[in-house]
C-alpha cells in the first residue's frame, strides 16, 4: 500500500515554486494597475498548483507504463518502482486536473470572462499531452514550448487578466521571464536524464541539442529572465530589486555548465525552483510597491 509521504514525493514538491511564481508576477502587475484582487490571485494560485501536481502524477504514470523511468535519478517514480499501480497514479493525476477545472471555473465565472474555460481545457489536454496519449510531444523536444506557454505565457497574463481585465507590457515581459524560467527547470531535469532518455527513445530537446549545447541553453534559461526582471524597472523602479538573482543564478549556471551529472544535478533542479519562486516574489513585490 502506498504511503502517503511516497504519494507527497511522486508529486515533486520540488517543481511547485513553477506553479506559484506566474501567480505572484501576474498579480504584481494587476497591483501595478491598482487592480489587484487577492480572492482571484488565491484562485489563480490553486489552479496552478492543481495543474502541476496534475502533471507530474501524469508524467509518472505515462512514463512509468512506458518503461522510460526504470534507471532514472533523482525523486522517485511511483509508476516505475512499483510503489503504487498504474491506475492509481493515472486516477491522481485526474483527480489533481478535476480540481484545477473546478476551481479554473470558479475563476472564470468570478473574472467575467468565460472564454477562460476554454483556454483551461487546452492547459489540461496540454499537461496530459506531454508525455501521455499515443504521441506525446515531451517525446519529440516539445516539452520546453508547452512549459514556456502554459506556464509562462497563459499562467501570468491569465492571473493579471482575471484581476485587472486587461494587460501591460510589464505583464507581458514577466509572463515570458517566468516561462523562461519554467523551461529551465525542465531542461536542468531532463539534462540529468540524457543518458537514459537517449537509450529509451524520449528525445527531449536535451537530448536533440545533446549534453554541451543543452547545458548552455539552461544557463541562458536562468540569466535572461533576470535581466528581463530588470527591464520592468522602466515601468516600476523596484523591479530592480530582481537584480540580487544575478548571483544564485550565476550559481546554477556554473555548476551546470562545469559538468554536473547525475546526481550533482538533484540540488541544482531544487535551486532552479527556489530560483523561479524568489524571481516571482521579488518582481510581484517590485512591481506592486
Amino acid at each position: 500500500m502506498t504511503t502517503p509521504q511516497e504519494w507527497v514525493a511522486g508529486a515533486r514538491p520540488r517543481t511547485l515554486p513553477a506553479a506559484a511564481a506566474p501567480v505572484l508576477v501576474g498579480t504584481g502587475a494587476a497591483a501595478q494597475l491598482d487592480a489587484s484582487h487577492l480572492g482571484r490571485a488565491a484562485l489563480a494560485l490553486g489552479v496552478a498548483l492543481a495543474l502541476q501536481v496534475g502533471v507530474n502524477y501524469a508524467n509518472d504514470y505515462s512514463d512509468g507504463v512506458r518503461g522510460t523511468d526504470l534507471e532514472r535519478v533523482g525523486p522517485m517514480r511511483l509508476t516505475a518502482s512499483g510503489a503504487a499501480r498504474p491506475s492509481a497514479v493515472r486516477n491522481a493525476a485526474f483527480t489533481a486536473f478535476g480540481v484545477a477545472a473546478a476551481l479554473g471555473l470558479w475563476l472564470a465565472v468570478a473574472a467575467g470572462a468565460w472564454w477562460l474555460v476554454g483556454v483551461g481545457a487546452v492547459s489540461i489536454l496540454a499537461a496530459w499531452g506531454y508525455t501521455g496519449g499515443r504521441n506525446p510531444y515531451g517525446y519529440r523536444g516539445l516539452g520546453e514550448v508547452g512549459v514556456f506557454v502554459f506556464f509562462g505565457l497563459v499562467a501570468v497574463l491569465g492571473t493579471t487578466y482575471t484581476q485587472a481585465g486587461r494587460l501591460t507590457w510589464v505583464a507581458w515581459v514577466g509572463a515570458v521571464a517566468v516561462g523562461l524560467l519554467a523551461c529551465a527547470l525542465l531542461m536542468v531535469n531532463n539534462v540529468r536524464d540524457i543518458p537514459t532518455d537517449a537509450v529509451s527513445g524520449k528525445r527531449t530537446l536535451a537530448v536533440r541539442l545533446g549534453d554541451r549545447r543543452a547545458r548552455r541553453a539552461y544557463a541562458a534559461l536562468v540569466v535572461v529572465p533576470v535581466l528581463l526582471g530588470i527591464v520592468c524597472a522602466f515601468a516600476s523602479p523596484w523591479a530592480l530589486i530582481v537584480s540580487i538573482l544575478l548571483f544564485p543564478a550565476g550559481l546554477l549556471a556554473g555548476v551546470v555548465l562545469l559538468g554536473a551529472r547525475g546526481r550533482a544535478l538533484v540540488p541544482v533542479l531544487a535551486g532552479t525552483g527556489m530560483l523561479e519562486l524568489a524571481f516571482g516574489v521579488l518582481l510581484g513585490v517590485g512591481l506592486a510597491v
